[in-house]
């Protein structure tokens, strides 16, 4: 096995071993997610997903490079085994067939678990972080249905007090009320009381103005009359002398 063929081997194994890893059922997707918060994943992030296309090319290019072996190598192990010339020559090109499968199912393989595992770290990061809104919002919920509890317990303590004293201060209210009606009364009978003294006065006033007024008129006639009586007298002194 070539170098290039040992290193997508081990990179095989090493794959293998980290899905097996990733899906230990001890391990909570919580812990992933704080090692992949590490600073070193922060500043390998960028770098990320450059390496994961550059992988992909060559596991691609490998894979197909061991497609066009075993196609190559297919052709002239038929070829070979209808020639029963040289049986060594068989026995070579059915070997470098052999390889040449083993690296296709290599590098398949090697692909096919490239993507498993980054579509995998993807699932724990989002199931780690469902995770963790899913406790909050049962945190929250629980904060919630306490306070409701409470609310429902004052809620309770405060009828219970409502239903002692309401009937004290209904009577309370009641009395009142009947106070207040009884003063209503008597402001109305008062009220009227000053309307009727109000009327009479004013009745009072006109008739005093009536009676003024007659009393001016009988004043000028009798004034009239005085001067009338005067002025007779003054004539009647002017003749004796």
């Amino acid at each position: 096995m070539t170098v290039q063929w040992v290193a997508v081997a081990t990179f095989l194994y090493a794959e293998i071993g980290l899905i097996l890893i990733f899906c230990l059922p001890f391990i909570p997707p919580q812990r992933w997610q704080k090692i992949f918060s590490f600073h070193v994943w922060g500043k390998i992030a960028t770098f990320w997903n450059k390496a994961f296309l550059t992988i992909i090319v060559l596991l691609i290019v490998l894979f197909l490079d061991a497609v066009r072996e075993i196609r190559k190598y297919s052709y002239a192990h038929a070829i070979e085994k209808s020639s029963v010339r040289s049986p060594s020559a068989y026995e070579h090109t059915q070997m470098k067939l052999f390889r040449s499968q083993r690296n296709l199912y290599i590098s398949g393989f090697s692909l096919f678990f490239w993507l498993v595992l980054r579509r995998l770290v993807t699932l724990i990061t989002q199931l780690a972080k469902e995770l963790s809104t899913r406790g909050a919002l049962k945190t929250q919920m629980e904060n919630t249905s306490v306070a409701a509890r409470k609310l429902m317990e004052e809620n309770e303590k405060l009828k219970r007090l409502l239903k002692t004293y309401g009937k004290g201060e209904q009577h309370m209210l009641e009395a009142e009320n009947k106070k207040l009606v009884e003063d209503q009364e008597k402001l109305k009978t008062e009220l009227k009381k000053t309307s009727d003294a109000l009327s009479k006065a004013q009745n009072d006033v006109m008739t005093m103005k009536m009676q003024s007024e007659r009393l001016s008129k009988e004043y000028d006639r009798l004034l009239k009359e005085h001067s009338e009586l005067q002025d007779r007298i003054e004539k009647g002194n002017k003749k004796g002398l």
